[in-house]
């Protein structure tokens, strides 16, 4: 399959980035210090703006813009998976292809993203990450889910607290 990235200098992306394991998985949320510490590392050395997150149990999603001029979102996707991949106990099972390779079996090897066009595409999809506990059934309420920036956007005004419950009418981007 042909796997074509769009590189936009400054551009601000939106990203899925899934555990190996997405059935009973709960490691992301298990040792979010842990993928806490791993972001921000990264981000003291490549800086990146977020403007969004949510972590579940398996996977994650997030709204994070770029520098001017830098392209290089994959640098920062593969030192955030590294760095929480080193941090955790290694217990996972990994097959004989990924111990070939050294990886040790925690994320699927590719993840998802989308250059942010406009600003309704960033609302759509800043509405989407934080909408997502819902949507799994983690959570009734959108405030209810801890590991993402809802709140720091309810502070500014941008949401309500009692945004989007479970009666919610929303976007269905699957």
């Amino acid at each position: 399959m042909d796997y074509r990235r769009i590189w936009h200098p400054g551009g601000t992306y939106f990203f899925t980035i899934n555990l190996l394991q997405r059935n009973g998985n709960d490691l992301l949320i298990q040792h979010i210090h842990l993928l806490r510490e791993s972001i921000n590392t990264v981000k003291t050395k490549h800086p990146f703006k977020i403007h969004g997150w949510v972590v579940l149990p398996e996977h994650m999603h997030c709204l994070i813009e770029l520098p001017e001029n830098d392209i290089n979102y994959a640098t920062r996707i593969r030192l955030i998976k590294i760095g929480f991949s080193k941090a955790i106990p290694k217990t996972e099972r990994r097959s004989n292809v990924r111990v070939r390779r050294g990886e040790r079996g925690i994320w699927q090897r590719r993840y998802w993203e989308h250059l942010i066009r406009d600003e309704a595409d960033f609302q759509a999809y800043l509405d989407y990450i934080h909408y997502n506990p819902v949507k799994h059934g983690w959570v009734k309420q959108v405030k209810d889910w801890p590991y993402s920036t809802f709140h720091r956007w309810v502070e500014k005004g941008v949401y309500p607290l009692d945004w989007a419950g479970i009666d919610g009418d929303l976007y269905d981007f699957e």
